[in-house]
This record gives C-alpha cells, sequence and structure tokens, in this order.
C-alpha cells in the first residue's frame, strides 16, 4: 500500500505532512553529531552512566535550548525538554525513549524517540501550532543496564527510579561487568544521586501527565517483512525467565554402560527442551502468544568427552507473552515435564527460580487514536505486539496509560548494523506529532 503523497492528503494532516518534512534536519543532525560523539570503532557505545552516555544527553539538550525549550534533569541524570502548551495547569504528554546503548550497538535502539519527539515539537513550531497542554520529552538514562551489569537486576535504571519504583537493592546488586563496580557507585560517580533512590520516591509527578508516548524502532522483522513503515504496538511482552537451570546426572563410560542403566544429562535435557517446544506450538496453534528461547545450553568443557555419557547440563529457559495466564502456564509445563523426565531418566533436574515480568498492556484509546490519525496521515501501519522490554512497561506498572508507535527496521537491533530509513522515521514522527495535538 503505497504512502499517499503529501497532495492528497486533507488540509491539515498535509500541513503537518510538510511540517514534519521540514524539521527532519532536526532529526538527521542529531543522529549524525551523536554517533560521531559516541562510536567505539565498530558502533555505539553510550554505556550507562559513561561519559559517552552524557555526550549524546548534552547534544539533545543542546538542540532543546536551539528550539526555545524549557531544559530541566532529574537527580537521576534523566533529561526533560518541554515545548509549553496553551493550558499550563492541565495534564500533559510526556514522549522519549532512552539515550544509551548496548556495546557496539546501533545508534536508533532508543535514540530515535529522544529525536522523534524533538523533531516532531519542531514540525508543530514550524507549522505555528502551540498544542493544548505541555509536551516534555524526556531522554531516559541507563535503559540498557542489562547489558552491562551482571548480578541482580531488572534494567531499565533510569525509569524506574524517576518513577519511584527501583528496588534499592539492585543499586548494588548490579555489577558492572567492565570495572566490576557496582550500579550505585557509577551513578555517584557521573554526578548524579543514587541515595535518593533509598528514598522510594521518584522524581516524576505522574498527575503532570495524561499518557506516555515512545517511538521505537522494530527490534524484529515483521514490519520489514510486510513492507510496512510503521506499528502500532498492542502490549510489550512479559517475560519468565530461569537463568541458571540445571540436570544432574552421571559420568560413565560411553561403551560399557548400557542405555538403560545411564542418567544421561544431555537427552534429558533435550526431552525437555524438545516437550516444551511442542507445548509452544500448540499454544500458539491456539492463538495464544508466546516466545520460547533456550538461550544457553552446555556440558562442562573440563569434563565432557566423547568416550563419556554426560553428568551434567547447564541452560536457562525464557518465555514472553502477553498474556500472563500463558507464563504460569509454560513454568508449571517446565516443571511438571523436568519431573516426568527426571523419573524416567534416572536424572536431577535443578530449574531454580523463575522470574516472572508482567506484561505491559498499552492503552485501547490511545492505540485507537493512533490508528485514526495514520488513516487520517495516510500512513500504512498494523497493530503489534513488542517482544522486546521499553521504558513504556515501566510507564503502564506504574500507573500512567502508555502507547508506543513502532518503525520499520531492517537487521534486527542490539547490533551495529541497524538499518532504520529517514522516510519511516518521518512517518512514524508525522505520527507522533499527531498524536501531540490531540
Amino acid at each position: 500500500m503505497p504512502t499517499p503523497s503529501t497532495s492528497a492528503l486533507p488540509g491539515a494532516a498535509a500541513v503537518l505532512a510538510d511540517a514534519t518534512r521540514q524539521a527532519m534536519p532536526v532529526a538527521t543532525g542529531l543522529f549524525e553529531a551523536i554517533a560521531e560523539a559516541t562510536n567505539d570503532g565498530v558502533g555505539m557505545a553510550r554505556e550507562p552512566y559513561s561519559a559517552n552516555e552524557q555526550k549524546a544527553s548534552d547534544l539533545l539538550e543542546a538542540k532543546a535550548r536551539e528550539l526555545a525549550l524549557h531544559v530541566d534533569k532529574d537527580v537521576f541524570g534523566n533529561l526533560y525538554m518541554t515545548l509549553p502548551g496553551r493550558d499550563r495547569d492541565a495534564p500533559g504528554w510526556i514522549t522519549g525513549s532512552h539515550i544509551d546503548s548496548v556495546p557496539s550497538g546501533g545508534n536508533f535502539d532508543g535514540l530515535a524517540g529522544v529525536v522523534a519527539g524533538l523533531t516532531a515539537i519542531a514540525a508543530l513550531q514550524a507549522a505555528g501550532i502551540v498544542p493544548a497542554t505541555d509536551i516534555t520529552v524526556m531522554g531516559v538514562r541507563a535503559e540498557e543496564a542489562s547489558a552491562w551489569y551482571a548480578g541482580a537486576h531488572g534494567g531499565h535504571i533510569g525509569s524506574r527510579s524517576a518513577l519511584g519504583i527501583l528496588p534499592p537493592a539492585e543499586l548494588d546488586s548490579a555489577i558492572n561487568t567492565r570495572s566490576g563496580r557496582t550500579l550505585r557507585e557509577h551513578m555517584a560517580e557521573a554526578g548524579f544521586s543514587p541515595d535518593r533512590v533509598e528514598l522510594g520516591k521518584g522524581t516524576l509527578d505522574l498527575a503532570r501527565h495524561r499518557g506516555w508516548l515512545e517511538l521505537h524502532i522494530e527490534q524484529g522483522p515483521v514490519l520489514e517483512r510486510l513492507g510496512l513503515p510503521v506499528g502500532v504496538v498492542t502490549a510489550i511482552r512479559g517475560s519468565a525467565r530461569a537463568r541458571s537451570s540445571r540436570c544432574l546426572g552421571a559420568y560413565t563410560h560411553s561403551g560399557a554402560v548400557p542405555h538403560e542403566y545411564r542418567s544421561d544429562a544431555v537427552l534429558a535435557t533435550v526431552e525437555l527442551v524438545h516437550s516444551l517446544e511442542q507445548e509452544a506450538a500448540r499454544l500458539r496453534a491456539a492463538g495464544g502468544d508466546l516466545t520460547y528461547t533456550v538461550g544457553k545450553l552446555f556440558t562442562d568443557a573440563g569434563l565432557h568427552s566423547i568416550t563419556k555419557v554426560p553428568g551434567q547440563v547447564d541452560f536457562c529457559l525464557e518465555y514472553r507473552s502477553q498474556e500472563r495466564a500463558v507464563l504460569d502456564h509454560m513454568i508449571d509445563r517446565a516443571r511438571t515435564e523436568a519431573a516426568r523426565i527426571a523419573g524416567e531418566r534416572r536424572v536431577a533436574f535443578d530449574l531454580g527460580s523463575f522470574s516472572p515480568q508482567d506484561p505491559a498492556t498499552m492503552d485501547p484509546g490511545f492505540r485507537a487514536a493512533l490508528n485514526r490519525g495514520a488513516v487520517e496521515l495516510g500512513i500504512p501501519v498494523m497493530d503489534i505486539p513488542s517482544g522486546a522490554g521499553h521504558d513504556a512497561q515501566d510507564f503502564v506498572h506504574a500507573g500512567l496509560p502508555a502507547a508506543m508507535i513502532f518503525v520499520r527496521n531492517a537487521n534486527g537491533s542490539h547490533n551495529a548494523k541497524e538499518a532504520m530509513d529517514y522516510a519511516d522515521f518521518e512517518l512514524g514522527t508525522r505520527l507522533l506529532a499527531w498524536m501531540m495535538m490531540q
């Protein structure tokens, strides 16, 4: 379905389309400047609370001041850039995403949402539109903390801190894999206030905002495969993860021990993995939403051998779904099947604890509005779930309704080859600007 030309759009939509096109140098200039400032030679290296993450924040702040926006920062380093509306007392929109990246990552993951917010504001200014209420663009710190920090933590440090939902213990249990130091130490060294987390109060007053809007590149291939530039997110999948699962059998001679006497940890684990895949396929065929991944599966290199029956396998399990009931079912299924297979194959499974995270459903009213706006603006869209986590989920869990716009992106994400097309970004930003006017 081709995108209608500007001349084919109704009057107000054509004005917004032209204004968004005029504002695109804001976007291209920011993407190029931040890429140049934070490139490690392979990709982007905007580690949470690093000098590079701060460079990106400073460049965004400088552009916000050029646009005559009100600029503020909180004690966790998050950046707020506000266009005043006609009624400054009424709740306004807050939009944005994260500034940081994974190691040697792409330039668009996260950053596209912050740049889109500033570009949409520039478009409204170009069109001479003063919004009814304030519009705040938030540049979030440390969303990708899980890519840089080991230990017990849930990532999304900047948004959860600002919302007052970051458990203080994570400041010390999150350990930087490069420095060996804690998140608390790195946050303080960057000039911010981890001790504020201890108070259990955020810096955001949710009563000041009607909802969170987040534009983000799609991190999977669906829009690319279907030839669509933009998606409207239905929900962010929740997850259930068993990070350190194990099957214990017995190391014995591969030729001397008959199969009926073996306790083969590999074959037992393979049977469990296959059984869970069959159940996942059954649920999907019945209309359930589910992804299932065994991201680690290995024997002990110091003990395994071609002439040994393997006595130990370590692995992990991950489920993601828009439905908490599906996650709970698959957790139960894993334990039930592990017990059955253990008895039949003379092994012991220790799956460890699962760490469920609830799905975050996007606001139905906001989704309907985005779909109406796409029709009005002549933008082909589809409804699409998000399999990856985003700052939007934290706003939902804190009680603020949210909506997300996906922009088509080739080559996946969390790698230096992200390939969002600026023409698609312009369409997504046009839809974001339209939503800001509602």
